[in-house]
């Protein structure tokens, strides 16, 4: 198998609530298409209904236990595009399984298909060939012979990559390196295509406009500190790219549909994996 031992697994128990998170970076051969895995496991749950919110990656979900319940489907496995409108998820008390964070311009490589075809949208992932996959996962006892087998299946589908072209893969590493903080006029001008020309590539392969990229990339940023601890809205806003907090408080309700309060008290409690990335993260 595939697999390197960078593998960190946390269990917490906060109000009656036990969860599990497991995060492992992929071998490297498949790295470049895929930042990492995280499998999750949790009982009790009493949040009938999770925000997938917007970010930088196409979601692939692996549900171990029950079918994943969103967009009006129940799927057992699933492939989210790139989205500016948080995914409405129907939570079981008890749940299982692997979510796989895409690089949008790795997923044509992966699964024949461009970002942009996913855009917006959601798809069973046996569509593309890998209907046995939540079987196969689920009859393995450990995280990490899960996440061997994912480096073995993916690894086989990363041999001949699809390659986008440089600009656009230059513009893209730019504007996520910026977390979104960069003009799209600079942006065209650094990789030598008009602005016109950047957004018609940029909608084409990943599915939303440089713009709208941007717009994405703060409000993950904003996410993630907030995860961290960060309190001081009208400094993270700052920080950000926002104006103001106002600024950053109207983003959240478009974005995620609620403000960042709501979603602090409701969703923040269950969501700490980010530790889990940071030790991990500290030893690669």
């Amino acid at each position: 198998m595939l697999s390197e031992p960078e593998l960190s697994v946390v269990t917490f128990t906060l109000a009656f609530v036990t969860v599990t998170w497991a995060v492992h970076r992929p071998h490297p051969v498949v790295r470049p298409l895929v930042t990492r895995y995280v499998g999750y496991a949790q009982s009790e749950v009493t949040l009938p209904v999770h925000r997938g919110l917007p970010s930088r990656h196409v979601t692939l979900v692996i549900s171990l236990a029950g079918p994943v319940r969103m967009a009006g489907q129940r799927l057992q496995a699933l492939i989210g595009g790139l989205h500016t409108r948080a995914v409405l998820i129907r939570q079981d008390r008890t749940q299982e399984g692997l979510q796989l964070e895409l690089d949008p311009l790795g997923v044509r490589t992966l699964f024949g298909v461009t970002a942009a075809e996913l855009s917006g949208e959601v798809a069973d992932l046996a569509e593309f060939g890998l209907g046995a996959l939540p079987g196969r996962l689920r009859e393995l006892p450990t995280w990490r012979e899960r996440f061997a087998l994912l480096d073995d299946v993916l690894a086989a589908r990363a041999v001949e990559p699809v390659s986008p072209p440089p600009e656009l893969g230059e513009a893209w590493r730019r504007l996520r390196g910026a977390d979104g903080q960069v003009r799209v006029t600079d942006l065209a001008g650094e990789v030598g295509w008009s602005r016109r020309y950047l957004g018609e590539r940029f909608r084409a392969e990943l599915g939303l406009a440089p713009k709208q990229a941007a717009r994405v990339l703060r409000f993950e940023r904003a996410a993630r500190l907030l995860r961290r601890g960060r309190s001081d809205l009208a400094g993270l806003a700052v920080e950000c790219g926002y104006y103001d907090q106002a600024h950053l408080t109207n983003e959240w309700r478009a974005l995620a549909g609620c403000t960042p309060g709501t979603w602090i008290a409701e969703e923040l409690p269950f969501l700490q994996d980010e530790e889990v990335a940071a030790a991990q993260d500290s030893r690669a």
